[in-house]
């Protein structure tokens, strides 16, 4: 099986930066954690902070279907379903 690579950018709504940048670390400490997560980095724009670039790496589509159904049900799910998502997906 190939790894998936996800890559692109989240915009957080300016009424929810505050809480979403809160949620960032444990978010990114819980899918670090993740069996089948090879690499997970999410980082914020410096001219725009409402902009947070994400790249992913999992072992197969697998873990990444689990790493997405963690997510939904997370609280970095709850704080960030307002965030317009911009990423392509290589399988």
């Amino acid at each position: 099986m190939e790894r998936i690579i996800l890559k692109g950018f989240v915009v957080v709504p300016d009424d929810d930066l505050d809480v979403v940048i809160l949620a960032l670390p444990e978010h990114i400490k819980n899918t670090q954690n993740e069996i089948g997560c090879l690499v997970f980095e999410v980082t914020q724009d410096k001219s725009d902070t409402n902009k947070l670039h994400v790249y992913e790496e999992f072992i197969d589509e697998a873990a990444f279907d689990l790493h997405r159904e963690r997510v939904r049900d997370s609280k970095w799910g709850a704080v960030s379903k307002s965030c317009e998502r911009h990423y392509d997906i290589n399988v």
